[in-house]
């Protein structure tokens, strides 16, 4: 999961969300507060290297970050509580909450996956940029949503409009994306005051301190690879979990 989120600043929350229901049976909501603190904090050791770097784009960490923090409070806080636990029951079907989060998870990610196989990525000087601030802001709101509901960085969503709207350099991208993931996924897992009474921390910082190792190998990783191959690379990781994820909901 770190080297992943360190090479592509993204797709940690695609392997730690699965990571936690399917190899230690955790719940999807539980599943989802892990996720938010590991990849948070993981984000957060990887931000600082690309500072040192040079590769963060501070103006958009702004304007997509702001409107992003108040929507992760407002989802985290109350939305994802009015989702009842069973929402569709018949005598021959369930659809529980826990099912509906990662099907809606999945289905997020074959969408980013299918814009960043499609679309190249574009090397333009940030100076010669024509931004269009209502996007991104608009971008910004609903990546912040779905990391409070789905309980993700948001990274797999945040890239595609970085790289397609903003038209950032791919690894300009990378950076910016994991302060965002950062700011977002700390202040998520913060307000989520049911879900921290449920926590093991033991646990839980094992697993952070393992993906730290592996974020430090993959933005040391990075600098190797040229940036136009690894936005496809991103594309086709995000399409196999995504599909793997809903095969496993589907054939349960």
């Amino acid at each position: 999961m770190g080297i992943t989120l360190g090479l592509i600043g993204a797709g940690g929350s695609t392997m730690t969300v699965p990571i936690m229901v399917y190899l230690f049976g955790l719940d999807t909501v539980l599943a989802t507060t892990y996720s938010l603190f590991i990849v948070g904090f993981t984000s957060l050791i990887g931000s600082y290297k690309h500072y040192k770097l040079g590769n963060i784009s501070w103006k958009f960490v702004v304007l997509f970050g702001i409107p992003s923090i108040l929507a992760v409070i407002l989802s985290r806080t109350y939305l994802i509580h009015l989702i009842p636990n069973d929402i569709v029951q018949t005598s021959s079907f369930v659809l529980t909450k826990n099912t509906l989060l990662l099907v809606v998870f999945a289905c997020m990610m074959l969408f980013a996956s299918i814009s960043m196989i499609k679309n190249k990525a574009n090397e333009i000087e940030e100076t010669d940029l024509i931004i269009n601030r209502t996007q991104i802001v608009f971008a910004g709101l609903l990546v912040g949503f779905i990391t409070g509901i789905v309980g993700v960085g948001g990274g797999f969503l945040i890239i595609p409009v970085l790289t397609n709207w903003a038209k950032l350099p791919i690894k300009k991208a990378v950076a910016t994306s994991l302060i965002i993931i950062t700011i977002n996924s700390l202040i998520g897992f913060g307000v989520d005051h049911d879900g921290l009474k449920r926590i093991d921390w033991i646990h839980m910082s094992i697993f952070s301190l393992i993906a730290i190792v592996g974020i430090m190998a993959g933005i040391k990783l990075s600098t190797k690879i040229p940036g136009e191959k690894l936005k496809p690379i991103f594309g086709w990781f995000i399409l196999i979990m995504g599909v793997s994820i809903i095969l496993s909901e589907v054939l349960k």
